[in-house]
């Protein structure tokens, strides 16, 4: 039985995280938030963690490790984390059931939290 997750992350996004983790003395992943700014409301944040706040949901796939601010989770909820690399934007990517809208550039989102029913539904089946 798999160990319920707040998000999923591609192996690109692992590959990535791998390499921030590496490449910094102390680091142990990297935590996704989110936060309020832009012209659509939220920003998506992406930190380096050197020490890991219990309060945080911990994502793990193929050796790379994310973590989850535990004010996020519920817009963060069956997000899939993508890193690409195209000729105008290098970084990784949100793939969010829960995003209602995008301003023009892409860099602010709006969302709309997940149903709490749901998460526990979730978590108690995992």
């Amino acid at each position: 039985m798999s160990r319920f997750q707040v998000m999923t992350m591609t192996d690109a996004a692992a590959n990535r995280v791998r390499e921030i983790v590496s490449a910094r003395d102390g680091a142990r992943g990297v935590r996704v938030g989110i936060k309020k700014g832009g012209c659509a409301g939220m920003e998506y944040t992406v930190d380096l963690v050197t020490e890991p706040d219990p309060k945080d949901d911990h994502v793990e796939y193929g050796g790379a490790h994310v973590y989850v601010a535990p004010e996020a989770a519920l817009f963060l909820l069956g997000t899939e984390l993508d890193f690409e690399v195209t000729k105008l934007r290098t970084g990784f990517t949100f793939k969010n059931p829960n995003q209602t809208s995008a301003c023009g550039c892409g860099e602010s989102i709006e969302l709309k939290p997940a149903d709490l029913k749901a998460l526990a539904e979730a978590r108690g089946t995992a």
